[in-house]
Protein backbone atom coordinates (compact mmCIF):
# COMPACT_ATOMS: atom_id res chain seq x y z
CA UNK A 1 0.00 0.00 0.00
CA UNK A 2 1.42 3.37 -1.48
CA UNK A 3 1.82 6.37 1.23
CA UNK A 4 -0.68 8.14 -0.73
CA UNK A 5 -3.39 5.09 0.02
CA UNK A 6 -2.14 4.92 3.22
CA UNK A 7 -3.17 8.70 3.63
CA UNK A 8 -6.70 8.37 1.75
CA UNK A 9 -7.55 5.49 4.10
CA UNK A 10 -6.60 7.04 7.24
CA UNK A 11 -8.28 10.25 6.53
CA UNK A 12 -11.75 10.45 7.77
CA UNK A 13 -14.88 11.20 6.41
CA UNK A 14 -16.99 14.52 7.01
CA UNK A 15 -20.18 14.15 6.84
CA UNK A 16 -23.41 16.14 7.16
CA UNK A 17 -25.71 15.43 9.91
CA UNK A 18 -27.87 12.96 8.08
CA UNK A 19 -25.64 10.93 6.64
CA UNK A 20 -25.36 9.15 10.53
CA UNK A 21 -28.30 7.41 9.94
CA UNK A 22 -29.23 4.67 7.83
CA UNK A 23 -32.38 6.07 7.35
CA UNK A 24 -30.72 8.62 5.22
CA UNK A 25 -29.76 6.05 3.02
CA UNK A 26 -31.65 5.72 -0.50
CA UNK A 27 -33.25 2.26 -1.50
CA UNK A 28 -30.95 -0.12 -3.57
CA UNK A 29 -30.95 0.39 -7.45
CA UNK A 30 -32.18 -2.69 -9.62
CA UNK A 31 -29.18 -3.33 -11.50
CA UNK A 32 -29.31 -6.45 -13.58
CA UNK A 33 -26.77 -9.28 -12.74
CA UNK A 34 -23.29 -7.36 -13.77
CA UNK A 35 -22.06 -10.49 -16.27
CA UNK A 36 -25.25 -10.28 -17.63
CA UNK A 37 -24.87 -6.82 -18.84
CA UNK A 38 -20.99 -6.51 -19.54
CA UNK A 39 -19.03 -6.57 -22.99
CA UNK A 40 -16.22 -9.03 -21.45
CA UNK A 41 -15.99 -11.27 -18.19
CA UNK A 42 -16.59 -9.92 -15.11
CA UNK A 43 -14.04 -10.73 -12.61
CA UNK A 44 -13.92 -10.57 -8.75
CA UNK A 45 -10.77 -11.15 -5.81
CA UNK A 46 -11.61 -13.90 -3.93
CA UNK A 47 -10.47 -15.11 -0.20
CA UNK A 48 -10.52 -18.70 0.20
CA UNK A 49 -12.30 -18.13 3.61
CA UNK A 50 -15.30 -16.99 1.20
CA UNK A 51 -15.86 -19.71 -0.67
CA UNK A 52 -17.58 -21.17 3.07
CA UNK A 53 -19.63 -18.02 2.64
CA UNK A 54 -23.07 -19.04 1.19
CA UNK A 55 -24.22 -15.31 0.54
CA UNK A 56 -20.93 -14.72 -0.83
CA UNK A 57 -20.92 -17.77 -3.02
CA UNK A 58 -24.09 -16.98 -4.55
CA UNK A 59 -23.71 -13.26 -4.87
CA UNK A 60 -20.47 -13.89 -6.80
CA UNK A 61 -22.43 -16.99 -8.99
CA UNK A 62 -24.86 -13.93 -9.99
CA UNK A 63 -22.33 -11.50 -11.25
CA UNK A 64 -19.20 -13.12 -12.14
CA UNK A 65 -17.24 -15.09 -14.09
CA UNK A 66 -13.95 -15.04 -13.57
CA UNK A 67 -11.82 -15.00 -10.38
CA UNK A 68 -8.60 -13.82 -9.00
CA UNK A 69 -7.08 -14.50 -5.68
CA UNK A 70 -6.54 -11.29 -3.68
CA UNK A 71 -3.65 -12.75 -1.33
CA UNK A 72 -3.20 -16.25 -1.47
CA UNK A 73 -1.82 -16.75 -4.37
CA UNK A 74 1.13 -14.31 -3.88
CA UNK A 75 4.68 -15.20 -3.18
CA UNK A 76 4.52 -14.07 0.76
CA UNK A 77 1.76 -16.50 1.16
CA UNK A 78 3.50 -19.74 -1.00
CA UNK A 79 6.90 -19.43 0.84
CA UNK A 80 6.06 -18.31 3.82
CA UNK A 81 7.74 -21.74 5.14
CA UNK A 82 10.69 -20.96 2.49
CA UNK A 83 11.73 -21.35 -0.87
CA UNK A 84 11.63 -25.44 -0.48
CA UNK A 85 8.21 -25.58 1.07
CA UNK A 86 5.83 -23.55 -0.87
CA UNK A 87 2.39 -24.01 0.07
CA UNK A 88 -0.63 -24.08 -2.26
CA UNK A 89 -3.25 -25.21 -0.04
CA UNK A 90 -5.84 -22.15 -0.74
CA UNK A 91 -5.05 -21.04 -4.27
CA UNK A 92 -5.66 -25.19 -4.82
CA UNK A 93 -8.70 -24.61 -3.08
CA UNK A 94 -9.55 -21.11 -4.68
CA UNK A 95 -8.68 -23.23 -8.37
CA UNK A 96 -11.11 -26.13 -7.26
CA UNK A 97 -13.98 -23.52 -6.89
CA UNK A 98 -13.33 -21.62 -10.08
CA UNK A 99 -13.89 -25.10 -12.05
CA UNK A 100 -16.48 -26.13 -10.06
CA UNK A 101 -18.02 -22.88 -10.63
CA UNK A 102 -17.46 -23.15 -14.47
CA UNK A 103 -15.60 -19.18 -13.92
CA UNK A 104 -12.25 -18.77 -15.30
CA UNK A 105 -9.12 -17.65 -13.09
CA UNK A 106 -6.74 -14.96 -13.48
CA UNK A 107 -3.45 -15.66 -11.34
CA UNK A 108 -2.30 -13.01 -9.13
CA UNK A 109 0.72 -12.58 -8.71
CA UNK A 110 3.87 -14.21 -9.71
CA UNK A 111 6.18 -11.13 -9.51
CA UNK A 112 6.21 -8.37 -7.25
CA UNK A 113 8.79 -5.95 -5.49
CA UNK A 114 6.86 -5.94 -2.04
CA UNK A 115 7.57 -9.78 -1.19
CA UNK A 116 10.03 -12.26 -1.95
CA UNK A 117 13.09 -10.49 -0.15
CA UNK A 118 12.76 -12.55 3.03
CA UNK A 119 12.79 -16.02 0.69
CA UNK A 120 15.55 -14.72 -1.18
CA UNK A 121 17.56 -13.71 1.64
CA UNK A 122 21.09 -15.00 1.61
CA UNK A 123 21.23 -16.47 -2.45
CA UNK A 124 23.18 -14.49 -5.12
CA UNK A 125 24.24 -15.39 -8.31
CA UNK A 126 23.21 -18.60 -9.95
CA UNK A 127 21.69 -19.77 -6.58
CA UNK A 128 18.81 -16.39 -6.94
CA UNK A 129 18.17 -17.35 -10.12
CA UNK A 130 17.56 -20.85 -10.25
CA UNK A 131 14.90 -19.96 -7.44
CA UNK A 132 14.14 -16.87 -9.00
CA UNK A 133 13.32 -19.43 -12.55
CA UNK A 134 12.09 -22.10 -10.18
CA UNK A 135 9.66 -20.67 -8.34
CA UNK A 136 7.65 -18.85 -11.41
CA UNK A 137 8.29 -22.64 -13.21
CA UNK A 138 6.69 -24.28 -10.08
CA UNK A 139 3.71 -21.92 -9.43
CA UNK A 140 2.64 -21.21 -13.21
CA UNK A 141 3.40 -25.00 -14.34
CA UNK A 142 1.27 -26.16 -11.59
CA UNK A 143 -1.44 -23.94 -12.42
CA UNK A 144 -1.53 -24.40 -16.72
CA UNK A 145 -4.51 -25.30 -17.90
CA UNK A 146 -6.19 -23.84 -14.81
CA UNK A 147 -5.25 -20.41 -15.23
CA UNK A 148 -6.15 -18.50 -18.16
CA UNK A 149 -4.11 -15.33 -17.38
CA UNK A 150 -1.47 -14.01 -14.88
CA UNK A 151 -0.29 -10.79 -13.33
CA UNK A 152 3.37 -11.74 -14.01
CA UNK A 153 4.78 -8.91 -12.68
CA UNK A 154 3.01 -6.29 -10.52
CA UNK A 155 3.33 -2.17 -9.66
CA UNK A 156 7.36 -1.88 -10.88
CA UNK A 157 7.17 1.84 -11.31
CA UNK A 158 7.47 4.55 -8.27
CA UNK A 159 4.40 5.98 -7.23
CA UNK A 160 5.62 9.79 -7.93
CA UNK A 161 5.91 7.78 -11.59
CA UNK A 162 9.68 9.30 -11.97
CA UNK A 163 11.05 6.04 -12.42
CA UNK A 164 11.32 2.45 -11.75
CA UNK A 165 11.57 1.19 -8.54
CA UNK A 166 14.50 -0.35 -6.67
CA UNK A 167 13.61 -4.20 -5.08
CA UNK A 168 15.30 -6.99 -4.95
CA UNK A 169 14.83 -8.24 -8.11
CA UNK A 170 16.11 -5.41 -10.17
CA UNK A 171 18.87 -5.27 -7.76
CA UNK A 172 20.22 -8.45 -9.65
CA UNK A 173 18.54 -7.85 -13.04
CA UNK A 174 18.06 -4.39 -13.60
CA UNK A 175 14.39 -2.19 -13.69
CA UNK A 176 13.65 -3.96 -16.47
CA UNK A 177 15.57 -7.34 -16.99
CA UNK A 178 13.69 -8.26 -14.12
CA UNK A 179 10.44 -8.00 -15.81
CA UNK A 180 11.61 -9.27 -19.14
CA UNK A 181 13.42 -12.45 -17.20
CA UNK A 182 9.78 -12.70 -15.52
CA UNK A 183 7.32 -12.93 -18.16
CA UNK A 184 10.29 -15.11 -20.52
CA UNK A 185 9.85 -18.12 -17.71
CA UNK A 186 6.04 -17.49 -17.42
CA UNK A 187 6.16 -18.21 -20.66
CA UNK A 188 7.68 -21.13 -21.19
CA UNK A 189 5.82 -22.73 -18.18
CA UNK A 190 2.49 -21.82 -19.88
CA UNK A 191 2.69 -21.01 -23.35
CA UNK A 192 -1.34 -20.60 -23.44
CA UNK A 193 -1.57 -18.54 -20.15
CA UNK A 194 -2.23 -14.17 -21.33
CA UNK A 195 0.51 -12.36 -19.69
CA UNK A 196 -0.26 -9.05 -18.27
CA UNK A 197 2.11 -6.11 -16.86
CA UNK A 198 -0.33 -4.81 -13.55
CA UNK A 199 0.44 -1.73 -12.04
CA UNK A 200 -2.01 1.25 -10.21
CA UNK A 201 -2.59 4.92 -10.34
CA UNK A 202 -1.96 4.99 -14.41
CA UNK A 203 -4.98 7.23 -15.19
CA UNK A 204 -4.69 9.31 -12.21
CA UNK A 205 -1.63 10.48 -11.49
CA UNK A 206 -0.07 11.47 -15.47
CA UNK A 207 3.47 11.02 -14.72
CA UNK A 208 3.29 7.55 -13.87
CA UNK A 209 0.70 6.77 -16.69
CA UNK A 210 3.13 7.93 -18.63
CA UNK A 211 6.13 5.75 -17.29
CA UNK A 212 4.14 2.48 -17.76
CA UNK A 213 3.72 3.60 -21.27
CA UNK A 214 7.10 4.31 -21.56
CA UNK A 215 8.21 1.16 -20.14
CA UNK A 216 5.94 -0.98 -22.60
CA UNK A 217 7.20 0.16 -25.43
CA UNK A 218 10.49 -0.67 -24.11
CA UNK A 219 9.68 -4.22 -23.48
CA UNK A 220 8.12 -4.71 -26.57
CA UNK A 221 10.50 -3.56 -28.31
CA UNK A 222 12.96 -5.97 -26.74
CA UNK A 223 10.97 -8.77 -27.12
CA UNK A 224 8.89 -9.43 -24.41
CA UNK A 225 6.21 -11.92 -24.49
CA UNK A 226 3.93 -9.32 -22.48
CA UNK A 227 0.36 -9.72 -23.81
CA UNK A 228 -2.01 -7.99 -22.19
CA UNK A 229 -2.08 -4.48 -20.02
CA UNK A 230 -3.27 -4.37 -16.47
CA UNK A 231 -5.13 -1.39 -15.29
CA UNK A 232 -5.82 -1.96 -11.54
CA UNK A 233 -7.91 1.50 -11.22
CA UNK A 234 -8.25 1.87 -7.54
CA UNK A 235 -9.95 4.69 -8.26
CA UNK A 236 -11.16 8.19 -5.89
CA UNK A 237 -13.64 10.71 -5.91
CA UNK A 238 -11.72 13.73 -6.64
CA UNK A 239 -9.79 12.10 -10.37
CA UNK A 240 -10.42 15.31 -12.91
CA UNK A 241 -13.41 14.69 -15.45
CA UNK A 242 -12.15 13.06 -18.72
CA UNK A 243 -8.82 11.93 -17.14
CA UNK A 244 -9.50 8.38 -17.28
CA UNK A 245 -11.19 8.10 -20.10
CA UNK A 246 -8.28 9.55 -22.22
CA UNK A 247 -5.67 7.54 -20.54
CA UNK A 248 -7.93 4.21 -21.55
CA UNK A 249 -7.56 5.63 -25.12
CA UNK A 250 -3.82 5.83 -24.88
CA UNK A 251 -3.13 2.69 -23.48
CA UNK A 252 -5.88 1.09 -26.24
CA UNK A 253 -3.59 2.19 -28.87
CA UNK A 254 -0.87 -0.81 -28.00
CA UNK A 255 -3.39 -2.69 -29.49
CA UNK A 256 -3.42 -5.45 -25.88
CA UNK A 257 -6.02 -7.22 -24.63
CA UNK A 258 -6.67 -4.15 -21.24
CA UNK A 259 -7.62 -5.92 -17.72
CA UNK A 260 -9.82 -3.65 -15.81
CA UNK A 261 -8.02 -5.80 -12.88
CA UNK A 262 -8.84 -4.99 -9.57
CA UNK A 263 -11.45 -1.80 -9.59
CA UNK A 264 -12.71 0.03 -5.96
CA UNK A 265 -13.64 3.70 -5.47
CA UNK A 266 -13.24 5.00 -2.26
CA UNK A 267 -15.75 7.96 -1.15
CA UNK A 268 -12.58 8.74 1.46
CA UNK A 269 -10.44 11.86 0.31
CA UNK A 270 -6.99 13.27 1.63
CA UNK A 271 -8.83 16.99 2.83
CA UNK A 272 -10.10 16.66 5.93
CA UNK A 273 -12.00 19.91 5.64
CA UNK A 274 -14.01 18.15 2.75
CA UNK A 275 -17.56 18.57 3.98
CA UNK A 276 -19.37 17.66 0.37
CA UNK A 277 -22.34 15.44 1.96
CA UNK A 278 -22.36 11.31 1.28
CA UNK A 279 -24.71 11.90 -1.32
CA UNK A 280 -22.13 14.18 -3.28
CA UNK A 281 -19.05 11.67 -2.52
CA UNK A 282 -21.49 9.53 -3.93
CA UNK A 283 -22.63 11.30 -7.27
CA UNK A 284 -18.86 11.75 -7.68
CA UNK A 285 -18.07 7.80 -7.14
CA UNK A 286 -20.82 7.18 -9.99
CA UNK A 287 -19.16 9.77 -12.03
CA UNK A 288 -15.64 8.49 -12.19
CA UNK A 289 -16.74 4.50 -12.44
CA UNK A 290 -19.41 5.13 -15.53
CA UNK A 291 -16.11 6.83 -16.74
CA UNK A 292 -13.94 4.00 -16.70
CA UNK A 293 -16.58 1.51 -17.85
CA UNK A 294 -17.93 3.41 -20.83
CA UNK A 295 -14.28 3.35 -21.82
CA UNK A 296 -13.72 0.19 -21.46
CA UNK A 297 -16.60 -0.59 -23.33
CA UNK A 298 -15.59 1.33 -26.10
CA UNK A 299 -12.11 -0.41 -26.58
CA UNK A 300 -12.36 -2.66 -29.68
CA UNK A 301 -14.08 -6.32 -28.64
CA UNK A 302 -10.20 -7.40 -28.93
CA UNK A 303 -8.97 -5.37 -26.33
CA UNK A 304 -11.59 -5.95 -23.57
CA UNK A 305 -10.13 -8.88 -21.65
CA UNK A 306 -12.42 -8.56 -18.17
CA UNK A 307 -13.56 -6.04 -15.41
CA UNK A 308 -12.56 -6.62 -12.32
CA UNK A 309 -13.58 -5.56 -8.92
CA UNK A 310 -11.38 -6.02 -5.91
CA UNK A 311 -14.18 -7.27 -4.11
CA UNK A 312 -18.19 -7.53 -4.23
CA UNK A 313 -19.15 -6.17 -1.15
CA UNK A 314 -18.04 -2.89 0.81
CA UNK A 315 -17.22 -5.39 4.08
CA UNK A 316 -14.82 -7.63 1.97
CA UNK A 317 -12.91 -4.14 0.55
CA UNK A 318 -9.32 -3.82 2.41
CA UNK A 319 -10.88 0.06 2.77
CA UNK A 320 -13.02 -1.34 5.55
CA UNK A 321 -10.25 -3.50 7.20
CA UNK A 322 -9.00 -2.30 10.59
CA UNK A 323 -9.71 0.44 13.53
CA UNK A 324 -9.91 3.42 10.82
CA UNK A 325 -13.15 1.78 9.37
CA UNK A 326 -16.40 4.06 9.83
CA UNK A 327 -18.19 1.99 8.53
CA UNK A 328 -19.49 4.48 5.98
CA UNK A 329 -17.33 3.86 3.10
CA UNK A 330 -19.15 2.64 0.22
CA UNK A 331 -16.35 1.33 -2.43
CA UNK A 332 -17.53 -1.76 -4.17
CA UNK A 333 -20.58 -2.73 -6.01
CA UNK A 334 -22.48 -4.55 -3.25
CA UNK A 335 -23.20 -3.17 0.26
CA UNK A 336 -23.37 -5.75 3.36
CA UNK A 337 -26.68 -7.51 2.65
CA UNK A 338 -25.75 -8.26 -1.04
CA UNK A 339 -27.68 -5.34 -2.57
CA UNK A 340 -26.44 -3.49 -4.98
CA UNK A 341 -24.95 -0.26 -4.66
CA UNK A 342 -25.09 3.20 -6.62
CA UNK A 343 -21.47 1.74 -7.67
CA UNK A 344 -23.19 -1.17 -9.24
CA UNK A 345 -25.65 1.16 -11.35
CA UNK A 346 -22.89 3.42 -12.38
CA UNK A 347 -20.70 0.37 -13.56
CA UNK A 348 -24.02 -0.83 -15.29
CA UNK A 349 -24.63 2.90 -16.92
CA UNK A 350 -21.02 2.81 -18.47
CA UNK A 351 -20.93 -0.42 -20.12
CA UNK A 352 -24.71 0.56 -21.50
CA UNK A 353 -22.98 3.67 -22.87
CA UNK A 354 -19.59 3.59 -24.67
CA UNK A 355 -17.38 6.73 -24.42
Amino acid sequence: MTPTRRAILAAPLALAACDRFASAEPSPPNVPPLKSIAPAPVGTAIKASQIDDPDWVALARANVSQLTPEWEMKMEYILADGLDRPNFDRSDRIAAFARAEGMAMHGHTLIWYAQGKEAFAGLSGAGFDRAFDGYIATVTGRYRGKVRSWDVVNEPILDDGSGMRDCHWSARYGHDGYILRAFEKARIADPDAILFLNEYNQESVPAKGAQFLKLVERLLKAGCPLQGLGLQSHLWIDIPEGVIAAYMREIGQFGLPIHVSELDCTLRTENRLDLRSQADRVAAQGARVTELASAFAALPKAQQFAFTVWGLRDTDSWYRQGDKDDGRDKPLPFDSFGRPNPMAAAIAAGFKTPA
